[in-house]
């Protein structure tokens, strides 16, 4: 497996050394986006370099908006936008998240990076400047000086790799050999002498060519594919006349048609593991006979495990004699000593044993064609098998299954109410969004008639002339996204109901033999055995969330002399529901209770008890009891209920006339006040133990005061906990980003209540921009009013 995509805890000193052994723009700036701390978003990345002209380049980047590439691929040196700046003072310049959603790089062109803070920083060896890394940082505040230092020093590692393949590297490859980042960065506009562009020496392409080696590279996401002139010879296809690259052939238009399942299935394993692999078939040459081609690449995956590129070599066994049609080596299989150190299925040549079994000239293993078939059945029901809800299989369709199929594009529709709808389609980025879009409305019609007759129906080229060879309402030409040169419809039943419908087109025409039908067919009845279980669990999460959501307030009360805001997040494993709670409350005497809880566990049980806990508290606080006797009634009441789960739970009073505050807290994290001079400190109030565990023992009670002006936020642990930042520094982070949204916001004078929102929304941004929230989110804002409100 590749360092890179390896799943181990982060730490500078490994991303360093990662860095090091980058070859391109892209990839560094990918390996800093997938191995640097967890606290750099990748959303709103950047990397510069500085062209032959002197001005600065964007060479790769991570989730700006098609504008911004429009707008400032190029930026002068002399200009006032960050990345200037940070070259002109040589060091970081940082821009806060109210800046990035406002003027950041232009107020007068749209919105910009969003609600995060961008660091800029500058690239520079031996005074020698290379270029700018822009981060987009989950820091809701101000950047403390041990995460600065980390960010200098990948800077630092940044610019010495590049200026070491600015000296090295030869001449620039073209756009669509740049090398793959990590995690899917786009690269940009190729700048004179960009390493982002370049191989690693010329005398390596030289050595690919002299053994008579063709590359290849596949876009996944794009949906683009490049040969090189060396591997179209190898396969009989005609080189462009200038030499170089060109569009790849389908798979089914070079590898021989006994060969293509296996093909197909070690493909989709490929795609579904990832790393390098290994596959050896024949190709039928234009003059008859056949020669032997090994094809030796590896699938890209990024940081979400999704297949985002495969690049390799194909090289010809036989070095140019073509052979008769018996199949000396027919196999497709991942390569042995693959990367993650498994093993792997080997490769058998004439005759030699794989895995035990002799190959006589049949197929890898001694299988047939069905035994083929069968295997990429095989890989693509393991694919789908692990997908959990619908958008997994749509993405497991797109990832694993297009791609093996050689499919252009696979459109969904799930029989919602009696109609289809679609539910999902590969879209590919560029010229192609729109017309693809219009392909799932165009072929509503015929997708709908495959399913009344439950039958799957597929092209014939025979009767193109009479108008059967396309779906209904596609427009003419061949091979063009709404005209597919070659087509199946299957209808998607399970159980005896029908589910859905299923459209792949290919850009080049086929024909469609029996075996080929079959084994479509089968495939639908997987993927719609993978969509009717898919959509059970959907069904039932959503149940669970709105159950969860229906126990939690819809709106916050509007009560005298305080502005508010709340924010729920669910955790996004196991049930995606959680125990999380908040609630403000009027009090008879006209002091307002503040209440925020958090029920262990992630499940069913936990919102149950979370909700009866919340019913138990209200009515405890409502009969007049202080917030130590009201816990200590609701731990009773938990401990009194038929479940093994305790509840952390703090609940607090504010006489809004006068701003004292009384408190209790039963494990749970401490509120914090933000101040009127910008300062957010924790509140040092004594705890007791969580509900539910010793009943009997009571909680201390505080008293505090909350000024005119000043702010008060309550949380539950999963706003702070992050798998991989100690516990105490992310809450030092967020007091951080509280004072330096207290210092850009200035006193709340007026309008409090959209500040707050405002605020949540702001550290909620953190959680958000996690690859994933193990458990579920709940703050509750309150903000005294001064007497000008």
């Amino acid at each position: 497996m590749d360092p890179r995509s390896s799943p181990t805890a982060r730490s500078a000193m490994r991303c360093v050394r990662l860095l090091l052994g980058c070859t391109s723009a892209a990839e560094l700036l990918g390996t800093v986006l997938a191995e640097g701390p967890g606290w750099i978003t990748g959303e709103g990345s950047a990397l510069y370099l500085l062209d032959p002209g002197g001005m600065l380049r964007l060479s790769a980047s991570h989730g700006l908006p098609d504008w911004a590439h429009e707008r400032y691929s190029v930026v002068d040196p002399a200009s006032e936008l960050p990345a200037a700046m940070a070259l002109k003072l040589r060091r970081p310049y940082l821009l806060s998240p109210e800046r990035t959603s406002v003027d950041y790089p232009n107020r007068n062109t749209g919105m910009g990076t969003g609600m995060v803070a961008v660091v800029t920083l500058p690239m520079v060896v031996d005074e020698r400047p290379i270029g700018v890394l822009a981060l987009a940082l989950a820091h809701r505040g101000i950047v403390p000086r041990r995460d600065l230092d980390v960010l200098e020093t990948l800077a630092d590692a940044c610019a010495h790799r590049l200026a070491y393949l600015l000296e090295h590297a030869g001449s620039p490859l073209a756009p669509h050999r740049r090398a793959a980042a990590p995690n899917g960065v786009r690269p940009g506009p190729v700048p004179c002498g960009d390493p982002a562009a370049g191989t690693a020496h010329p005398l390596l392409s030289l050595a690919v060519r002299a053994a008579g080696h063709g590359a290849f590279e596949r876009d996944l996401v794009t949906g683009e594919t490049h040969w090189d002139a060396q591997a179209l010879r190898l396969v009989g296809r005609p080189a462009p006349p200038d030499g170089g690259p060109a569009p790849a052939p389908d798979l089914d238009l070079v590898v021989h048609p006994e060969d293509l399942p296996d093909v197909q299935a070690a493909l989709a394993e490929a795609l579904a593991t990832g790393g390098p692999y290994r596959i050896r078939y024949r190709v039928p040459r234009a003059g008859g006979g056949v020669i032997r081609i090994e094809e030796t690449g590896e699938v890209m995956l990024d940081v979400h495990r999704r297949p985002v590129r495969i690049s390799g070599l194909i090289a010809d066994l036989d070095h140019g004699r073509a052979l008769d049609e018996h199949p000396v080596v027919v196999h497709a299989g991942r390569a042995a000593g693959a990367a993650n150190g498994r093993a792997v299925d080997g490769t058998a040549v004439d005759g030699a044993v794989a895995n035990g079994t002799t190959v006589n000239g049949a197929s890898a293993g001694g299988t047939s064609a069905a035994g083929a078939r069968s295997a990429l059945l095989l890989a693509l029901t393991r694919a789908l098998s692990r997908a959990v809800t619908v958008r997994d299989v749509t993405t497991a369709v797109t990832d694993i299954a297009r791609p093996a199929f050689g499919a252009a594009s696979i459109v969904l529709d799930l029989v919602d109410e009696g109609r289809l709808l679609p539910v999902a389609h590969t879209v590919y980025g560029g010229p192609l969004r729109t017309e693809l879009t219009r392909l799932a409305d165009l072929s509503e019609g015929v997708m709908q008639r495959a399913l009344a007759r439950s039958a799957p129906l597929f092209s014939e080229p025979a009767r193109r002339g009479r108008g059967r060879g396309r779906p209904q309402g596609a427009a003419t030409g061949a091979g063009g996204p709404l005209a597919p040169a070659a087509w199946a419809v299957l209808p998607l039943v399970a159980s005896g109901r029908q589910v859905g419908s299923c459209l792949i087109t290919f850009a080049t025409e086929r024909v469609f033999s029996r075996e080929d039908r079959t084994l479509y067919s089968a495939f639908a009845g997987i993927l719609a055995q993978s969509l009717e279980r898919a959509r059970l669990y959907d069904t039932h999460h959503h149940r669970a969330t709105e159950l969860q959501r229906a126990m939690l307030p819809r709106t916050l009360p509007r009560l005298p002399g305080i502005a508010s805001a709340a924010r729920y997040l669910p955790s996004t494993e196991g049930m995606q529901i959680g125990g999380d709670w908040y609630d403000l409350l009027r009090l008879p005497d006209g002091r307002i209770g503040l209440v925020i809880g958090d029920v262990q566990g992630h499940n069913a049980e936990a919102t149950a008890v979370m909700g009866q806990l919340r019913s138990g508290l209200r009515a405890y606080a409502t009969d007049g009891h202080d917030p130590a006797a009201t816990l200590a009634r609701t731990s009773r009441l938990l401990a009194e209920l038929d479940t093994e789960l305790f509840a952390t739970c703090l609940y607090l009073t504010l006489d809004p006339a006068d701003g004292t505050l009384r408190a209790a807290r039963a494990g749970h994290p401490a509120p914090v006040r933000v101040t009127e001079d910008a300062r957010a400190v924790e509140l040092d109030l004594p705890g007791g133990p969580p509900l539910g565990v010793a009943p009997d023992r009571p909680y201390p009670l505080a008293v505090e005061h909350l000024p005119p002006g000043e702010t008060l936020l309550v949380y539950t642990d999963g706003l702070v906990e992050d798998r991989e930042e100690d516990y105490d520094e992310s809450v030092q982070r967020m007091l951080g980003g509280l004072e330096l949204w207290a210092r850009n916001a200035g006193p709340v004078r007026v309008e409090p209540g959209p500040a707050l929102e405002r605020l949540a929304d702001l550290l909620t941004l953190n959680v958000t921009e996690r690859r994933s929230r193990p458990d579920d989110v709940a703050l509750l804002l309150l903000h005294r009013l001064s007497a000008v409100h």
